[in-house]
């Protein structure tokens, strides 16, 4: 999967541009739909807690990560759902992540 490719990449280089992160999570969600998102989210869990563990000096930028991945489905997929309903049309944004993560 590319996104754990970039994922990494991020990581190794200690800050992600929201762009890049927003664009990940469409590529997951593009290529397996809410099961992958719910599968990266599950790796991006241990992952997270691993590099804690360790003292990683990245580690919050993985909590990012999850965080985001998490607003994502919420975003995307809990709100559609939530009633059988048709609702009128509302905004759904992410939560606003800085320009620039720098850990």
């Amino acid at each position: 999967m590319r996104v754990l490719e970039t994922i990494a990449d991020t990581l190794k280089k200690g800050q992600a541009h929201p762009t890049t992160v927003l664009n990940a999570l469409i590529e997951a969600d593009n290529q397996g739909g809410k099961n992958a998102l719910r599968d990266l989210e599950e790796h991006l869990l241990r992952s997270a807690r691993a590099l804690k563990e360790r003292q990683h000096p990245h580690a919050e930028l993985a909590q990012a990560w999850l965080h985001a991945t998490r607003m994502y489905l919420i975003n995307y997929y809990v709100l559609e759902t939530e009633s059988a309903v048709p609702a009128p049309v509302r905004k759904r944004t992410l939560f606003p992540l800085p320009r620039r993560l720098v850990i």
